[in-house]
């Protein structure tokens, strides 16, 4: 079960996000910059790293000009830079170059970021055969940025938003009543999407296997029980093979007892939400 990954960032999404994000920085114009140099005087300033990271990025960059400046690229998305690294140099008027600067930066160093830290918890799992996925749990109006930037770090996107995939959760079932009767209202829909199901316990994880689910994810398993609910899953008579998935209170120093328990995937809230900004700057040279 997989689903679709977002490997380039939509140019319309783009467009549309700096333009709300350069409105937001300077709403009325850039008032010091435009007093300090009224007239057209060209720059140029470079973009480098100020710590160890993975780059994600580069394709943003461009946007925040447009065709007659430009722009020298050193390195690409995914890449691993050092600290000192130069990631471009721009050229393009002085004034404009100080107006996009900090929104600008402040991407880059959110992207970097969340890359950075992907990157940790994919070289952890590394040859066990786990994916790292993220979550849901990312800045309103930075998902698809920070999804891109999770799949820069080498991890995969879990579903997009609440129309790209079913996921039955606690809630749903205690609002529904039961997981057969909320398993039921939604196969009914006829949606031609995957249903999977968070569980907290076995018997749970038995009545979801009767339904014929796509996936079961072991919500704030052990690894002990994790263990044991996957022997259980893959020895249950299905017709379907069942995509397991571990979630809830992993993180980067308790990851690796789950990494022996047989899951196809580990989702991480925190490669999102709790991702130390990279440290990046501008220098005008």
């Amino acid at each position: 079960m997989l689903y679709a990954q977002l490997k380039s960032l939509p140019e319309d999404y783009i467009k549309s996000k700096v333009e709300e994000f350069l409105l937001e920085d300077a709403p009325l114009g850039d008032f010091t910059a435009n007093a300090i140099f009224p007239e057209i005087r060209k720059g140029k300033a470079i973009i480098e790293a100020e710590e160890d990271m993975v780059f994600a990025g580069r394709q943003v960059i461009p946007y925040f000009f447009d065709d007659t400046v430009k722009i020298n690229m050193y390195c690409d998305d995914g890449d691993f830079i050092k600290n000192k690294a130069t990631i471009a140099v721009i050229e393009s008027n002085v004034s404009h170059l100080l107006r996009i600067e900090r929104p600008l930066l402040n991407l880059l160093q959110r992207l970097c970021g969340v890359a950075t830290h992907t990157r940790k918890y994919v070289k952890k799992a590394m040859g066990s055969g786990i994916r790292i996925l993220d979550t849901r749990k990312t800045t309103p109006g930075l998902r698809i940025f920070e999804k891109y930037a999770v799949i820069c770090g080498g991890g995969n996107n879990h579903r997009l938003d609440l129309s790209s995939g079913i996921l039955i959760k606690d809630n749903h079932i205690k609002a529904a009543g039961s997981i057969t009767f909320a398993i039921e209202k939604v196969k009914a829909m006829n949606y031609g999407l995957p249903i999977e199901l968070e569980v907290d316990n076995f018997k749970q994880i038995e009545e979801a296997l009767r339904e014929e689910i796509d996936g079961i994810l072991l919500d704030n398993f052990s690894p002990e029980e994790t263990k044991e609910a996957v022997d259980f899953i893959r020895a249950f008579p299905t017709l379907k093979k069942v995509f397991i998935e571990s979630s809830g209170g992993i993180n980067i120093n308790n990851i690796e007892p789950y990494l022996t328990t047989g899951v196809n995937a580990i989702s991480i809230g925190a490669i999102t939400h709790s991702a130390p900004a990279a440290n990046i700057h501008m220098e005008f040279e």
